[in-house]
């Protein structure tokens, strides 16, 4: 009961921002197109919480995620498409027919990808590739390409062809022109991510590791230098950066 009251005034306040006479000049004319941005930002907010640990900060990212939830539902509730309602219940029934060994009379599961395979049966797309979502980060898209693209025997047998994929991508960027050249580094970080996927690696968590390590070091650096850091060679940067590494920044 406390739980559906808690929903009920988040709705109702949500009403009252969109009333086009009385509520929020911001809020009201907002559309699914203009928020969406804020959406992904929210989610991407969730994630940098959940790997500081800082269980405070999840809890209000987590609540600033759910008010684009149902920012995004109210609006499609006044173009009289669907409401919170019919989000919850959709995503209730998914979860219920994604797991017919606990909430139904399978006695085991399937497997998650002939649950999805069957669910995709019934869409317009018949493609390997239909549902990748085109707002994802263009590291987690290809891997995502790729792995369906694999379900459908369209893969290397293993690590080898796909890194020999990434040296002859190398190799083309070498050679390629101004106007192929992005092209070609486009098809390098394909195959990169590919190669990655071979070897069990996430290339989407590979990267944001890679990048807090980067930010560490590199503000380690300016630590030791201090205000001179900027003026230092090259060459004394370089000596800098070594001196972290060495010492496991």
């Amino acid at each position: 009961m406390r739980s559906a009251a808690m929903i009920d005034r988040f709705t109702t306040i949500m009403a009252r921002l969109r009333d086009p006479d009385t509520g929020c000049e911001w809020d009201r004319v907002q559309t699914s197109k203009t928020i969406a941005r804020y959406t992904i930002e929210e989610a991407y907010e969730v994630v940098d919480a959940i790997e500081r640990g800082d269980l405070a900060d999840l809890k209000d990212e987590l609540g600033d995620l759910l008010l684009q939830v149902v920012f995004h539902a109210r609006i499609a509730e006044e173009a009289g498409a669907f409401a919170l309602p019919d989000v919850i219940d959709a995503i209730s029934d998914k979860m219920e027919r994604r797991h017919p060994h606990i909430f139904g009379p399978a006695k085991t599961s399937p497997g998650w990808e002939t649950i999805k395979a069957t669910e995709r049966a019934s869409k317009p797309d018949q493609s390997a590739l239909a549902g990748v979502a085109t707002a994802l980060p263009s590291l987690a898209r290809a891997d995502k390409l790729q792995k369906r693209a694999a379900r459908v025997g369209f893969d290397w047998p293993d690590s080898a062809g796909s890194l020999a994929k990434v040296h002859e991508e190398l190799d083309e960027i070498v050679t390629a022109t101004a106007d192929t050249l992005a092209e070609e580094v486009g098809d390098l970080l394909f195959s990169v991510t590919n190669y990655a996927r071979h070897l069990g690696v996430d290339p989407e968590v590979a990267l944001r590791a890679g990048n807090a390590k980067f930010e560490a070091r590199f503000r380690a650096m300016e630590h030791i230098a201090g205000a001179g850091f900027e003026a230092l060679s090259l060459e004394e940067k370089e000596a800098l950066w070594q001196a972290v590494k060495r010492r496991g920044g």
